[in-house]
């Protein structure tokens, strides 16, 4: 009932509304958290969404993220649906970076670079491949097990190198949970897009600071990045860009949020706010009423 393409369809309806009303709340536990965030978009709906993010599940075979997703009508604030969390997660987290992609990636694109083999690498195969049906994906994990756990049954390459990997890719999709950079500036080649998804936090980074510097930077919304997540955070406060230097998120004209040329180097920042949990929901919602 769900299609990649009609999810970007529903994101760009929902960013010609008017512009959402968001809320986040964070509680820690040393490296555990909890994310209670709301939205409300008027002439849509509102939602409610938490997460709880346990690290450590991996080690007892158990997902790492988990939560739930009500959403309620627009007019009364009745409550009209529980929806599936991971499901909703892994459409938002996944369109979300598409929709960046289709926008800024080299239409010719054709080598894709998976960073990290999680469950959002395994969703990005999905979504990229919807939108570049001649991908041909490799996969770069710290843990080469992981690595293969996802590329062997997809007859997906794994890449040894990271360096190298990244330097013969057209499109550079993260997806860890670094600390760290794992992505080098001097690494990158003209033309290239990268879409960031796993930093989360002010704590978190995927690329170093002469990354953000060399690449036209985008994001999804300027209020649940530049102030909240480490990727925008240390660049900005270590002076290698400015926050006039994020060019566009997905409110402004589409015609902004674009590649200018073929060498240019383009870095979409994934912050996946609340209000993509809306109308992901809403999409999923409207495509089980319709049934």
């Amino acid at each position: 009932m769900l299609s990649w393409q009609g999810l970007c369809a529903a994101l760009e309806a929902g960013h010609r509304l008017p512009r959402a009303e968001i809320k986040d709340m964070l509680l820690y536990r040393g490296r555990d958290t909890i994310l209670n965030r709301a939205a409300w978009i008027d002439g849509l709906a509102q939602l409610v969404k938490i997460a709880t993010i346990f690290p450590g599940n991996a080690d007892l075979g158990r997902p790492s993220v988990n939560g739930a997703v009500t959403l309620f009508d627009d007019k009364t604030g009745v409550l009209t649906n529980l929806v599936d969390f991971h499901l909703v997660t892994k459409w938002k987290t996944a369109g979300d970076s598409l929709l960046s992609a289709k926008r800024l990636a080299r239409p010719a694109s054709r080598n894709i670079l998976l960073v990290g083999a999680g469950t959002v690498a395994r969703s990005m195969i999905s979504a990229y491949g919807s939108a570049f049906p001649e991908a041909r994906f490799t996969v770069w994990s710290r843990n080469p097990a992981s690595a293969h756990a996802l590329a062997d049954p997809l007859d997906i390459a794994v890449a040894g190198d990271l360096e190298r990997a990244v330097a013969e890719a057209d499109i550079i999709c993260t997806a860890t949970m670094a600390r760290e950079p794992l992505i080098k500036g001097a690494w990158l080649q003209q033309g290239q897009h990268l879409d960031l998804i796993g930093a989360y936090t002010p704590a978190m980074r995927e690329v170093d600071d002469e990354a953000m510097a060399r690449a036209r930077v985008f994001v999804d919304s300027r209020a649940t990045t530049i102030h909240h997540i480490g990727e925008l955070i240390e660049p900005i406060k270590s002076g290698a860009i400015s926050e006039g230097d994020v060019i566009a998120d997905f409110y402004d004209d589409p015609a902004a949020y674009a590649r200018r040329s073929e060498t240019e180097i383009t870095i979409a920042k994934n912050g996946g706010g609340a209000h993509l949990d809306l109308m992901t929901a809403d999409y999923i919602a409207r495509a089980w009423a319709a049934r």
